[in-house]
């Protein structure tokens, strides 16, 4: 990494992250860092459509929406959107299509990943790198593009805009009778990071059984109706079915009015973790110390170096740090005994 070197007050930067849901969250910290400490800096954010409505009106952000389906016109577009060349870019993403997108944006200082966490010609689109901070979570790893600009994140806030009227939505879909409510979102956009459908019930049923409700909520796609319809069908006790029914600024919302979400490594992960609900998470294929959920992962599942040991042949310790151990059956690691002491870890603390 350079020698640190500060932006004036009323720079223009630009952020580069496209996606995915939950790691646009982890982008927001930095954001507030940026913004409290340059309270003058014009601030645009090149992101994904998905990931645009989530972040749709957040206060201080110019957002220029790149369509992954439109390619080099889409790319074009941007630049044109951008209005001209910029202090400083940050580009915070690796994958070949973001690195290529950066080049169409002008801008005097690049500033990229440092060379062991850089992939697909990466290098070649930055000239300069933040420093090389091992094992940390992707947020701290986001919040130190900061660093280049003489800066530091030393707080972590979020502040998600969740309308008035998601909120209300939200409001009416259960009543407030005093039950603690588990939420489940089974679903992760990497299928081998999901877990059995039956498993899935069987916790539900023990929550319900333990006088809580228990609440799904999911997308629109085929997998996610098909695995709701299975953890119902699976069930002896009911449950309360919101996959499909609610909108990308609605789903905060949800997430927050919930005690406990119950989820892969996945985007409502870390949405709830924004919105301060506590996350039991469920690892193997992914290490949630670099992608749990972020604020407190002492309801989660790790059972990511029995991963390790069983697909790799060597322990978590010994592996690059954010490997992926997404192979077939990887997440039948986690039983449903592990997810229900994981439960009532979190039942017995909220007594």
């Amino acid at each position: 990494m350079t020698r640190p070197f500060p932006l004036s007050a009323n720079a223009r930067l630009c952020l580069l992250r496209l996606s995915a849901l939950g790691d646009v969250t982890h982008v927001l910290p930095l954001v507030h860092t940026l913004r409290d400490a340059l309270p003058g800096v014009h601030l645009t954010w090149v992101i994904g459509r998905g990931e645009h409505r989530l972040l749709d009106g957040l206060p201080g952000v110019e957002f220029v929406e790149y369509d992954k389906q439109s390619g080099l016109a889409g790319m074009r577009a941007v630049r044109r959107q951008a209005g001209g060349a910029f202090d400083a870019l940050l580009v915070m993403q690796v994958a070949a299509r973001a690195n290529l997108l950066s080049a169409f944006i002008p801008a005097r200082r690049r500033i990229g990943y440092d060379r062991a966490r850089s992939k697909d010609l990466h290098g070649l689109f930055v000239n300069e790198r933040i420093a090389d901070h091992p094992r940390i979570h992707v947020l701290d790893a986001i919040g130190s593009f900061c660093e280049p600009l003489g800066l530091r994140q030393t707080r972590v806030r979020w502040h998600l805009p969740v309308p008035h009227d998601a909120r209300e939505w939200a409001a009416a879909q259960w009543p407030g009778d005093g039950r603690p409510v588990l939420l489940i979102s089974p679903c992760s956009s990497h299928a081998l990071r999901n877990w059995r459908s039956d498993r899935y019930a069987a916790v539900a049923d023990h929550a319900v059984a333990s006088g809580w409700q228990v609440v799904l909520c999911g997308g629109r796609s085929a997998l996610e109706r098909r695995t709701g319809n299975e953890i119902l069908a699976a069930m002896s006790q009911p449950a309360l079915d919101l996959i499909g029914k609610d909108t990308l600024k609605q789903l905060p919302a949800l997430l927050e009015r919930a005690d406990l979400v119950m989820t892969p490594d996945s985007g409502p992960m870390h949405i709830a973790n924004a919105m301060g609900t506590k996350v039991l998470g469920l690892h193997a294929a992914s290490n949630p110390s670099r992608s749990g959920p972020y604020s407190d992962r002492r309801y989660c599942v790790d059972r990511y170096d029995d991963a390790a040991r069983r697909y790799l042949g060597k322990p978590a310790s010994a592996l690059k740090w954010g490997t992926k151990i997404e192979h077939d059956g990887v997440m039948d690691l986690v039983t449903v005994d592990d997810a229900i002491a994981a439960f009532q870890r979190y039942a017995t603390d909220r007594r």
